[in-house]
């Protein structure tokens, strides 16, 4: 539940500063009228994520129990790619992102609404998309039971909530550092999907070394202890792993946190003077 509220929040937190910030630029620019094209825009984004969502849950459930393990393996695999990218993506793109769209916007009035609705549905779709990989992944890793799913939804309502109180400016916060820790959240939440999806590939047979176990703690921090479902949930803590999910956690983690840690390639005096990416105002 813990993991799922967090990506819920992340990713839906950036859906709606992407919405905000296009609502704010067309009431800045008096152009109200063209605000019902980024809601169609939205709207379509939306079917299409559920449909995504709704697709994955059904393909996985027709599959045999072999089938379904490649399949749940492969997602998590493409579900830890794409959090990744879209981790350092938004690293790069956070003190940019409102004057991209704002530019987007102003070519889309140009060219028509259905500009603005393509706009608007790219922007929303691409967030949403990665959200339902991730959350279908996360849950598969951790069990199918309400509490993931739960934990997921609370998130994006929350965001929706938070997205607004940003919107009307009745909440100030700092999105540059918002994302940075959450980022780091994040490559925890994404280790442990490739812990799963390596332990899935080794059910199968695809990689050895399934009952080489590197340690257990399960006398210690049991499965069934409301701690070791919180471990579960957020970060997927197998507390009997073998020694190949353990190689592959470490082998993601580390260089993954190093990387994003970096500075970002500019100069000292640019990184100086660029100011911190904010909330839009509604004016």
């Amino acid at each position: 539940m813990l993991g799922n509220f967090l990506i819920g929040l992340r990713e839906g937190l950036e859906a709606a500063i992407v919405v905000s910030i296009l609502i704010a630029y067309l009431i800045k620019i008096n152009r109200r009228d063209q605000i019902r094209s980024v809601w169609i825009g939205v709207g379509l984004a939306l079917v299409l994520c559920i449909g995504f969502t709704a697709a994955l849950a059904v393909t996985s459930t027709t599959l045999s129990d072999s089938a379904e393990e490649a399949f749940a393996g492969v997602v998590s695999l493409l579900a830890v790619g794409t959090v990744t990218w879209m981790i350092f993506w938004m690293k790069k793109a956070t003190r940019a992102l409102s004057g991209e769209l704002r530019r987007g916007v102003d070519q889309a009035l140009v060219t028509g609404a259905s500009a603005l609705v393509t706009l608007a549905f790219v922007a929303v779709a691409r967030e949403g998309l990665e959200t339902a990989i991730f959350i279908w992944s996360t849950i598969q890793a951790t069990g199918v039971t309400a509490g993931p799913v739960f934990g997921a939804i609370l998130g994006l309502l929350t965001a929706v909530a938070l997205g607004f109180l940003i919107y009307n400016q009745t909440v100030k916060l700092n999105i540059s550092t918002f994302f940075r820790w959450t980022g780091v959240l994040l490559i925890l939440v994404a280790a442990g999907v490739l812990m799963y999806a390596i332990h899935e590939f080794q059910e199968l047979g695809w990689l050895p070394g399934e009952d080489n176990i590197a340690f257990d703690v399960s006398s210690t921090i049991p499965p069934e202890s409301w701690y070791g479902s919180v471990l579960k949930g957020a970060i997927n803590f197998t507390p009997a792993p073998s020694v190949l999910q353990v190689v592959a956690w470490f082998a993601y983690v580390i260089p993954v946190t190093v990387l994003y840690f970096l500075p970002p390639k500019q100069s000292a005096e640019t990184s100086e003077s660029a100011p911190q990416e904010q909330a839009p105002a509604a004016s």
